[in-house]
């Protein structure tokens, strides 16, 4: 298998000509990689040889053969990270998670019968970046003042700042800053199993996905580049802050040139179980290179007011005994007051 390290491409050039071929015609078919679309859910799937599922992984929904269809032209796969988790190892790790989750319902709990559980590689685009920035602002340096003294005649002092006008350039690189590409997944869950070792992937080769499905992206690497830029702007305004110095910096302009700004399309492999619980799907993934579990689960009315039941029978319970010993105490510490001698009814000195 190939072991050589992925390369990056040009955004621009790569994203003019996949416009350019998508504007000429419907989409060149991709020899020998099929794909299959959920009628419910919309999520596509590729895969290679045969489809061996028999439900959508993302709904549980049952595929139908007659939306299987040859892929069309999409950016290629550069390269992809194998799975290291096995299935019985990832059975182990859902069955040990479904099993914590005391408040699911019994249903949900038995996914094996309702749910699909598939071994996925999910679509990622990650960005490499050369910045350079040019930015005016001042930078504030806070000195003390004493304004006078309080009742007890300790001096008082007041922070001020004096501000100098500042303005210089500075510069960013960024390397393998991971967007997931696709939709109608719980991106809060998948951004759990991170970290990723990207820059470790592999380039892409066939035999790697063999018997596993493939999440095609449903955004592009220019579609999913306003995520990473985001970032990326965050990054640079620190770094503008920080060239600025001082206590306090104010920017009141910028202007970043993008020298450089390139892309891979990277495959990372997940474990995913669905369940369908009340016409609802919930999702538990697993990283498929370090068995990190992220999942939803749907919660059981019924076990939760059972347990609020259980909760006040055991507090009525312990009132009712602290009552009970409290009153035995109280009954055997009485005492009973002698009469004084001579004081007898009816008797007289």
């Amino acid at each position: 298998m190939p072991n050589t390290p992925v390369q990056a491409r040009e955004l621009g050039p790569a994203i003019a000509e996949l416009r350019q071929i998508q504007a000429g015609q419907a989409g060149p078919q991709v020899t020998g990689e099929r794909e299959v679309k959920c009628q419910n859910c919309g999520g596509t799937t590729g895969f290679s040889g045969t489809l061996t599922a028999t439900r959508c992984p993302y709904c549980a929904t049952p595929i139908q053969r007659d939306d299987v269809h040859n892929a069309p032209a999409r950016l290629p796969v550069d390269g992809l990270l194998p799975f290291h988790v096995g299935e019985k190892q990832a059975r182990d790790l859902v069955e040990k998670w479904v099993s914590g989750r005391w408040f699911a319902p019994s249903k949900f709990r038995k996914y094996r019968r309702i749910g699909a559980f598939s071994s996925l590689y999910t679509a990622y685009f990650t960005y490499d970046a050369d910045t350079g920035t040019w930015y005016q602002g001042e930078r504030g340096e806070d000195y003390q003042v004493r304004t006078g003294t309080d009742e007890d005649g300790d001096p008082i002092y007041e922070t001020r700042t004096r501000w100098f006008p500042v303005s210089g350039e500075v510069s960013n690189q960024f390397a393998d800053l991971p967007v997931l590409a696709n939709e109608n997944l719980n991106r809060s869950r998948i951004r759990a199993l991170e970290p990723w070792p990207v820059e470790e992937a592999r380039s892409y080769s066939p035999e790697f996905v063999a018997g596993h499905l493939c999440r095609t992206y449903d955004n592009d690497a220019e579609q999913s580049l306003p995520e990473a830029r985001q970032r990326m702007e965050q990054a640079i305004e620190s770094t503008v802050h920080a060239a600025i110095g001082g206590d306090r910096q104010i920017v009141h302009e910028s202007n970043t040139s993008w020298n450089w700004l390139a892309y891979k399309h990277l495959l990372l492999p997940i474990w995913l179980l669905t369940v369908v619980y009340m016409d609802k799907p919930y999702q538990v993934y697993i990283n498929g290179l370090t068995g990190e579990v992220s999942g939803d689960r749907p919660w059981s009315k019924i076990k939760i007011i059972a347990l609020i039941v259980a909760v006040l029978v055991a507090i009525v319970a312990l009132i009712l005994v602290y009552n009970g010993l409290h009153g035995h105490h109280s009954a055997t510490s009485r005492t009973t007051v002698p009469r004084p001698p001579n004081t007898a009814p009816g008797h007289h000195n």
